[in-house]
């Protein structure tokens, strides 16, 4: 599958996002699914898929820490949609990683309580799969900017398909406006990016997109999209 990949890596460069929906879809069948925080992005492609395929699959990495907004958000998904969104948890719950790990892990560690929730969780589902669909955008973040429309994902070991990778932000609000896509009522409340609740807050006038996300530190990705750096062998100076 990874040499396939790669032949389809640059033709797909020039599809549109509904082809490379298509494409997925028509390839991977039941064994691809999108995988949303249902961010103004996730439903575009949200949107874009229930008028591709009506049964087609979405499941979401659920931390047990998200806004009211993004659950009621849920909600309105899979009445609109008619589907149900598959819900990936942590394995240790709220109570039991305060147990192990100590209170508000995420103000101490947040690069671990991401892992816990999100990266591991994460990591069970893709096992189920043989590719996954992203709503990232190459303009987000520098771990972002070499993404591929469809690629192969080493850090998972699957096909990852990103199909509006070269879109702007005003192509995605253009998209929902158009189709009267419902999105996270706290994106009108200066919220461009919503995670978990100890670690996203409104941005301020004149700051950059993210951030709001993991404010005051240095961290601006959970871990989902950034790509691990190759381990030197024994005996070889990194």
């Amino acid at each position: 599958m990874k040499d396939k990949i790669a032949e389809v890596q640059m033709t797909a460069e020039s599809w549109n996002p509904q082809r490379v929906l298509s494409w997925a879809f028509e390839t991977f069948g039941n064994d691809v699914a999108i995988s949303s925080a249902f961010g103004a992005e996730g439903m575009v492609l949200i949107d874009m898929a229930s008028r591709i395929r009506k049964d087609f699959r979405l499941f979401t990495i659920d931390t047990e820490f998200l806004f009211p907004e993004t659950y009621n958000l849920m909600d309105q998904i899979e009445q609109k949609y008619e589907i149900k969104i598959e819900r990936v948890f942590a394995l240790l719950s709220p109570e039991e990683q305060e147990r192990v790990h100590g209170a508000a892990l995420w103000t101490r560690d947040p690069d671990q309580c991401c892992n816990l929730r999100k990266i591991e969780p994460l990591r069970r589902k893709l096992s189920e799969l043989s590719a996954w669909i992203t709503s990232i955008r190459r303009d987000q973040t520098s771990f972002r900017r070499s993404a591929g429309k469809v690629e192969w994902d080493a850090k998972f070991g699957l096909v990852k398909i990103n199909p509006i990778a070269d879109w702007t932000s005003k192509q995605v609000w253009r998209y929902l406006m158009e189709h009267g896509v419902p999105y996270n009522a706290l994106h009108d409340q200066n919220y461009p990016s919503i995670g978990c609740t100890h670690c996203t807050r409104a941005i301020r006038p004149g700051e950059d997109p993210r951030a709001g996300r993991w404010p005051g530190m240095s961290k601006t990705e959970c871990g989902l999209h950034v790509i691990e750096p190759l381990q030197p062998s024994p005996g070889v100076d990194a």
